[in-house]
């Protein structure tokens, strides 16, 4: 095959990776209260290295009665490595991938029930139903007429303790811009699951809510896709879904009879071949170690990266240390004095009152860096903008006071933002050896997207700790 074919080819694999890490993920969304079946398109993940970051909206009729329609914003943070990957609702490493069989074990999000602060009418009264978090087992093997999957997922939160096993089929039509996949799935469901999201304890029984336990049941979803390429890196993507909950469900005096349809809308930018990749021999490490303070009430992020605010909050002191490591995804996109790395890290939060206890978190994201100053060429200075999700086994005090003055929830995962600004110590010292470290400040900043994602908990509000750091090539 000419090397311009083989390139061609190569670049549709690459989008089509990617668009699949976006179906996978906005199928997890689709049902925010009824989980899809997020398998559908992911046996197209197979080309390492690709990252991406995009966003989709996904519209649903809730199962629930009373509840109307929905809808959610899931961002999307997309990685596909030799053998580590990671999209919006999972993360996961696989053991085979050749191409026939795909083998591999990840975390999930289980995005089904109702939070404390959105209870429907017919469920007044009731307990929270709270998203889980499920660890599963997926073998995929691909055939020419098609692709079948096997999906096993155990409830890890202690929510349901429930577990689920999913099979499905999807076949793929794809041109020079465009492809096409219908699928059909089947989720054997058992009794915890279905009673913990589907069923009425006694105690929260009334004379229009009998109690009800639905047991295991068996759901069935349809669903078709579609993605179109538009510009140089952008695709647009979308799809329709279509579940019907086995009749034990339907039968519950909280769930409506009848189908449950969504649709789902996004894009997803794709940056390219990358020029590393995270298991590449040769590719350097990178460092970051860096301290930081929680920024008063009222000094959000957008004002501390204008420098309108730098306040530290010391009616209720909060400090974070902590630890990233990295490595180059692409170097000079398009030609453009603009970097993309990959890190994953862990902080240590100090939290000097009792409205918390002190906790961990752990931070996944993507970073761009834009280095295209006149200056540059003397001392070299990056604008930073990272991207990603955050996790912490207790939620941040100034999360838990914003929160709690508004009467709204909080949650242990978040979107996570990572502006920064630095400068190479190598060049301000004139020392060729540290040209590669850079001192700099930043802002470590958890956020729920203004309550819009259902991925994040429905949160509104977040926590700002403004850091100085150091970063390192190793």
């Amino acid at each position: 095959m000419p090397r311009g074919n083989r390139n061609m080819d190569r670049a549709g694999t690459r989008t089509r990776m990617l668009l699949a890490c976006a179906f996978a993920s906005v199928l997890a969304s689709t049902t925010a209260s009824a989980q899809v079946d997020t398998d559908a398109i992911t046996d197209l993940i197979d080309d390492p290295g690709s990252a991406g970051l995009g966003f989709l909206y996904r519209f649903e009729e809730s199962p629930y009665l009373d509840d109307g329609q929905r809808s959610d914003l899931l961002p999307l943070y997309l990685y596909e490595g030799e053998h580590f990957f990671l999209n919006a609702d999972r993360a996961g490493f696989k053991f085979v991938d050749d191409g026939t069989h795909r083998f591999d074990a990840f975390l999930s999000r289980r995005l089904e029930g109702f939070a404390e602060d959105d209870v429907p009418d017919a469920l007044e009264g009731m307990a929270p139903r709270n998203a889980g978090a499920d660890l599963g087992l997926r073998y995929r093997h691909t055939l020419s007429w098609g692709t079948l999957r096997a999906t096993a997922l155990a409830d890890v939160s202690d929510n349901s303790n429930g577990s689920e096993l999913r099979l499905g089929y999807s076949y793929t039509w794809s041109g020079d811009r465009w492809s096409l996949r219908p699928d059909v799935s089947i989720a054997f469901r058992d009794g915890d699951l279905n009673n913990y999201y589907y069923g009425v304890k006694p105690d929260e029984a009334t004379a229009d809510r009998p109690a009800y336990a639905p047991g295991r049941g068996t759901d069935y979803t349809v669903g078709l896709y579609g993605t179109y390429g538009f510009l140089q890196n952008w695709r647009l993507i979308g799809g329709v879904a279509v579940t019907m909950h086995d009749s034990v469900v339907r039968d519950s005096p909280i769930i409506r009879d009848g189908v449950q349809p969504a649709v789902f809308a996004g894009a997803v930018y794709d940056f390219g071949t990358p020029t590393a990749r995270w298991d590449d021999e040769g590719v350097p490490l990178l460092m970051k170690l860096f301290y930081g303070r929680a920024s008063a009430d009222g000094c959000h992020m957008v004002k501390i990266i204008t420098l309108r605010c730098l306040s530290i909050d010391d009616d209720f002191p909060s400090s974070v240390t902590g630890l990233h490591l990295g490595k180059p995804f692409i170097e000079r996109v398009n030609g453009w004095p603009l970097d993309f790395h990959g890190y994953v890290g862990l902080l240590y939060r100090n939290e000097t009152t009792r409205v918390q206890p002190d906790s961990w978190q752990i931070d996944a994201y993507m970073k761009g860096f834009f280095y295209g100053f006149p200056w540059s060429h003397r001392v070299n200075t990056r604008l930073g903008m990272g991207a990603g999700i955050s996790y912490a086994n207790h939620v941040p005090s100034p999360e838990v006071l914003s929160q709690d003055r508004r009467e709204r929830p909080t949650s242990k995962l978040l979107n996570y933002l990572d502006p920064s600004i630095d400068v190479s110590i190598g060049d301000v010292f004139g020392s060729e050896r540290l040209k590669q470290t850079y001192f700099g400040f930043g802002v470590s900043h958890r956020s729920g997207i203004f309550a819009s994602s259902r991925l994040l908990g429905s949160v509104d509000g977040g926590s700002n700790y403004i850091y100085a750091y150091v970063e390192t090539s190793l």
